[in-house]
């Protein structure tokens, strides 16, 4: 079993386990403390006139177990781990997807009514996002049964987000980020 509690290579379904629970939850001045990515690849369009194709970004979403629209991973920080190792989990947990964790794209903060608790009554969060360069779609993951994964382009995405607070990281945070990030490459 991983550092985790996932598994890596050779190990079998009953250990792909989503944490649950808010006993080791960060907080901070009443906002409780959340960590999550938007996963990203490069699809390639072909030209019809024979050109150099173009590489399109996708991103990968999830849909939500509370209604409409979808989603990005993000859950819990908790005490036991970075924050990036926070943003990773919840790929695998919620999105089953591994892959090469980047840069943080920025720190949005919310309201959750289901997050309100003695902590943070008010259900404050503060998020941080990390851009998730997907290398691997896990056949299987612990939130399979409740999430279905998504590929979209960047202008699908921001059409489908259910929260305005992820269509900012993903229209400044992130599509800011990437142009730099192609920009060195």
């Amino acid at each position: 079993m991983g550092p985790f509690g996932v598994c890596e290579k050779g190990g079998n379904m009953s250990e792909l386990v989503a944490r649950t629970g808010r006993l080791q939850q960060r907080y901070e001045d009443g906002c409780r403390l959340v960590a999550g990515c938007i996963p990203f690849r490069y699809r390639s369009c072909d030209e019809s006139d024979g050109t150099e194709s173009e590489k399109i970004v996708e991103v990968l979403m999830i849909n939500s177990t509370s209604g409409p629209g979808l989603l990005f991973p993000k859950g819990g920080w908790e005490n036991d781990e970075t924050v990036e190792e926070a943003a990773r989990r919840e790929a695998i947990e919620e999105a089953g997807v591994k892959g090469d964790l980047l840069d943080c794209v920025g720190y949005y903060n919310f309201k959750s009514k289901t997050l309100q608790d003695d902590f943070s009554p008010e259900g404050l969060c503060k998020a941080a996002m990390f851009a998730l360069l997907v290398k691997e779609e896990l056949e299987y993951w612990p939130e399979q049964s409740t999430r279905q994964r998504k590929w979209l382009t960047i202008p699908e995405a921001l059409e489908c987000c259910r929260h305005p607070w992820m269509r900012k990281a993903l229209e400044e945070g992130f599509m800011e980020w990437h142009a730099r990030f192609t920009n060195t490459e």
